[in-house]
């Protein structure tokens, strides 16, 4: 038997998470990779086990309907990325050296140019190709222009008449330099302030075909200056469509895929049994009796969602699938995983160096700050494939006790004495250690902190730091805030489809307060 959420019930449970909004996005890009993966069974104990739901049945579908899937997910991953990435930004295409792609463009380019500069040294020239080119030329420009742009608009009108041109070019009385510059001239005033120096250069070139060739360039560029303009002035307006419309993209990839769910149910049908147990474990007496039972031990659905969060923070990205409803902001997530990483690492260090050192120079902060900076340079390629964390711990060590020396001796302190300093040298080589005590405390404290986060939801300020997690609180809040928006807007587009799942996983007791119904395939 399988199992399958029921549309209307996910649109239901969808207007009681989210505001009304109307759907603004056209179709903005075609064709997506899609990337099969093969399903991992969860085999964890839990001391009370919750039942899952099985995955839907494979079904045949047509390469019509594999494409429209293709181009509705693409649309969807480009609605969010230019909601969720305030960086996000529009790049020319650069094709790969060498690559076929890119010389055949250039042959057909070079046989086109060609055969223009052929035509213009003809006598008398020929002006057919050069007529055509004004007009994508006038085509351009008119599709910079603002609504108010009306004077501008008759300019390049009148100025660019196609059939004047032609007459002209038939009389023998055509300036094509003449219209060149005055091309030159428009872009100068419809292009952004970084392309000022490309369009000046245009003027500096003297014969024809190179000056179109270098027109076009100049064009392209300006043409996705104005797409990332359009970018920005529509965040705003889709920010308030997005969660509607990513959620019917993905209800409608849900109708065409029955199972795009199954990794979501095992990331928090495992986020609910983990959750249970710790609770089991927590609750049992010291000397080994009973553990307290009923709806004390059961979390409730937020909390196994925030848990669920919490544990992408320890995905491991080669060897386990990513859940469906976040595989879009995978990246961020590895991104987020390797910051947090990074600064209980460097908490560690800090915590352990000042722990060693003297109180007296401990408390300066500019001492703590100049530590702190020499750690984070020292830990910068931590993401790199080829960094090595020991060898960066062991050059950290030598640092650090320098600087804690020289500390001591400015402040006439007793000196840092070699016996101490092999001690915090080993302790900072053990952080290296994911088991290390020290580096165990640092995690815990930084999830037990987002955790918080999470469930204050958008209040602000945030929690208050744990303690020894002081010196690094600039650098873990920065990271909290990005998580934060990133789990707060996941949930507002898929916490329907969570209720659902839940619904299925929790004892009726812990059941979510939106009405998820679920129906049954056989």
């Amino acid at each position: 038997m399988s199992e399958n959420l029921n549309k209307s019930s996910i649109n239901e449970a969808g207007k009681s998470k989210s505001n009304d909004s109307e759907q603004g996005l056209e179709d903005a890009a075609e064709g997506s990779d899609e990337a099969s993966r093969e399903k991992i069974k969860s085999g964890s104990p839990s001391a009370q086990r919750v039942q899952r739901p099985h995955s839907s049945p494979p079904r045949f579908v047509t390469v019509e309907e594999l494409l429209e899937t293709a181009k509705g997910v693409t649309n969807m991953v480009l609605a969010h990325e230019i909601v969720v990435n305030g960086d996000f930004r529009i790049k020319p295409v650069e094709l790969p050296e060498d690559s076929l792609e890119k010389r055949v463009k250039e042959i057909v380019h070079k046989a086109f140019w060609d055969c223009l500069s052929v035509q213009l040294s003809e006598d008398p020239p020929t002006y057919d190709h050069a007529i055509k080119l004004v007009g994508e030329i006038k085509e351009t420009l008119l599709s910079f222009l603002l609504p108010g742009h009306s004077r501008l608009r008759n300019q390049i009108t009148e100025v660019l008449d196609l059939e004047l041109i032609k007459q002209e070019a038939e009389n023998g009385a055509l300036d094509i330099s003449k219209l060149a510059e005055f091309v030159i001239g428009m872009m100068g005033t419809l292009c952004a302030p970084a392309r000022d120096e490309e369009v000046r250069k245009l003027k500096d070139i003297k014969e024809i075909v190179p000056l179109f060739r270098a027109i076009f360039s100049v064009l392209d560029l300006m043409k996705v200056d104005m797409a990332n303009f359009a970018v920005s002035s529509i965040r705003p307006h889709l920010m308030q469509q997005s969660v509607e419309y990513e959620r019917k993209k993905f209800q409608e990839l849900l109708e065409k895929q029955p199972n795009s769910l199954d990794f979501v149910t095992q990331w928090l049908e495992e986020a609910a049994e983990d959750l249970m147990n710790q609770r089991y474990k927590n609750a049992l007496p010291a000397e080994g009796g009973a553990a307290g039972s009923g709806d004390s031990l059961l979390p409730n659905p937020a909390a196994v969602q925030n848990y669920a969060y919490l544990r992408l923070l320890r995905w491991d990205h080669l060897r386990r699938p990513f859940p469906e409803t976040v595989l879009m902001d995978q990246s961020r997530f590895q991104e987020l995983q390797l910051q947090l990483e990074q600064v209980a690492i460097l908490g560690a260090v800090l915590l352990v160096t000042f722990s060693m050192a003297a109180s007296g120079i401990s408390s300066q902060a500019s001492f703590a700050e100049k530590l702190k900076m020499i750690v984070k340079i020292l830990l910068t390629d931590l993401h790199l494939p080829s960094f090595h964390l020991r060898d960066a711990l062991t050059t950290i060590g030598e640092k650090v006790c320098q600087e804690v020396s020289s500390r001591l001796s400015l402040c006439g302190f007793a000196p840092f004495t070699t016996d101490k300093e092999t001690v915090l040298k080993g302790q900072i080589q053990a952080v290296a250690n994911p088991d290390d005590p020290i580096r165990r405390i640092m995690d815990s404290r930084i999830l037990a902190f987002l955790e918080s986060c999470l469930a204050s939801g958008h209040q602000k300020p945030l929690p208050t730091v744990p303690g020894g997690l002081g010196p690094v609180q600039k650098e873990l809040e920065e990271v909290a805030i990005k998580f934060v928006r990133l789990v707060n807007y996941n949930k507002m587009v898929f916490s329907p489809y969570y209720d659902a799942v839940l619904t299925l996983l929790l004892p009726p007791k812990t059941k979510c307060p939106v009405a998820c119904k679920v129906s049954f395939r056989i």
